[in-house]
């Protein structure tokens, strides 16, 4: 009972962090599940049930807000069901190790720029939407690394349309979360052909979903509201942070090295943050290098 408490507050935590910055739910879940002994299939699969529920909420939540770009949604949905099935059915008889290191350090470079972009003292300008052409591909392969990992949708989706500069902050994290219902559901039938329901946790995955969606309608406010410039940089720094873990737990670093990295990223997080908040402070109307964001 005491763990599927802890479930629940795990759900509820690592929703408000994906409702509002647009990654964090599966790789926060997926983290401790694993540590807790459960195999990463069975991990993954529990936590695609669970997506199901929560971004159900977190997706009519961020329409209620006005957070989704229902033609990017559209898109993004179909190729991420695909590709979900498809990574789910391969978990299950396959060792996805290889490809961590190669996705993390990609993140990490997309992440960085998502950072960068943000940071710097201008005014934001975000071009036309982005294009089938771009949405297709990149929906089918987060799907699949979202299903390999039990967490990547959000990373990989968020990052690639933070750093297109196509969609303010806000229409990326909605989008992105509202059209994860259609990708938990691909991955979830994947898990089912693969494992069977013998092999799913329904008391993990009905705890996760509680917490979920308590969670799922604060972090669609809190998106509506933050400014352009501190959502971005937030939401850049936590896929720096997120995958730079991932790599020192693929080497086996020492407790020690990944204690030490991990403070020193988390230390410049909060600073990036913080000056991102004094940039969206009220400025000179003079001054032209006025940051006020822009909305849609």
């Amino acid at each position: 009972m005491r763990r599927l408490v802890l479930l629940a507050l795990v759900g509820l935590a690592a929703q408000l962090v994906d409702g509002s910055l647009g990654m964090g739910y599966g790789v926060t879940s997926a983290t401790l599940l694993v540590a807790a002994g459960i195999a990463p299939a069975a991990a993954s699969a529990a936590i695609h049930f669970s997506e199901i529920g929560t971004t159900l909420v977190s997706g009519l939540s961020h329409q209620r807000f006005g957070n989704t770009d229902w033609r990017t949604v559209g898109v993004l949905a179909l190729p991420g069901f695909v590709g979900a099935f498809a990574g789910a059915t391969l978990l299950v008889n396959l060792d996805a190790d290889v490809a961590v290191p190669v996705v993390a350090v990609l993140l990490i470079a997309l992440g960085a720029y998502v950072t960068w972009r943000f940071l710097t003292p201008r005014r934001l300008r975000f071009g036309p939407r982005p294009s089938a052409r771009f949405l297709a591909p990149l929906g089918l392969f987060a799907g699949v690394l979202d299903a390999l990992g039990g967490g990547g949708w959000g990373p990989v989706g968020t990052s690639s349309l933070l750093a297109s500069g196509r969609l303010e902050p806000r229409k990326v994290v909605g989008s992105v979360d509202t059209a994860e219902f259609v990708v938990a559901v691909g991955g979830s039938l994947g898990f089912l052909v693969g494992l069977g329901t013998g092999g799913i946790h329904w008391a993990y995955v009905f705890a996760l979903m509680a917490g979920g969606i308590v969670a799922a309608p604060i972090a669609a406010a809190l998106v509506r509201y933050l400014p352009a410039r501190v959502l971005g940089v937030a939401a850049g720094g936590l896929i720096v942070l997120t995958n730079l873990q991932t790599l020192a737990d693929w080497s086996d670093a020492s407790g020690v090295t990944e204690g030490l990295l991990a403070s020193l990223v988390f230390t410049l997080w909060v600073l990036w943050t913080a000056w991102a908040v004094k940039l969206e402070q009220p400025a000179d109307p003079r001054d032209p290098r006025s940051a006020t964001p822009m909305r849609a």
